[in-house]
């Protein structure tokens, strides 16, 4: 499959996991509720790398792979635990939204540390999103 249909894939389970979130945080703890996700998460993933066999390729992996895979993680259990508590707290729809913001971030980050050259057709759809998010953040 190409990475388009992967990111499809990966829009739609993510905006189901919101809607699920928001469901299941009824009467939970965001902290709790992203501690359990988190948990199945990682068995999930655990169960897919030795299915394919992946894991036997941990022992080839650099420092440097370990520094930025690590921090990768810092990154997204912040996000994670954020989102959570932005659920627990507000609608899933406008929640959803502002995290999808997080587009703009992607594509400064691409290309101040990766030299993405991103033409004007994706700066247009940048500032759609953030417009949008801003949009929604509104009552």
């Amino acid at each position: 499959m190409s990475w388009q249909i992967y990111a499809a894939i990966s829009a739609i389970a993510a905006g189901a996991t919101a809607i699920l979130a928001k469901v299941g945080l009824e009467g939970v703890p965001s902290n709790l509720a992203n501690a359990i996700r988190t948990a199945i998460v990682l068995v999930l993933s655990i169960g897919i790398a030795i299915t394919t066999g992946d894991h036997k390729k941990m022992g080839s992996l650099t420092g440097h792979v370990w520094l930025f895979l690590a921090l990768s993680g810092v990154a997204t259990a912040v996000s994670w635990i954020a989102y959570f508590k932005a659920l627990s707290l507000g609608p899933a729809t406008p929640v959803n939204g502002i995290d999808k913001a997080s587009l703009v971030v992607t594509w400064l980050l691409s290309m101040a540390f990766l030299g993405e050259a991103l033409g004007w057709r994706t700066g247009v759809g940048v500032v759609l999103v953030a417009t949008g998010a801003f949009l929604m953040a509104g009552k």
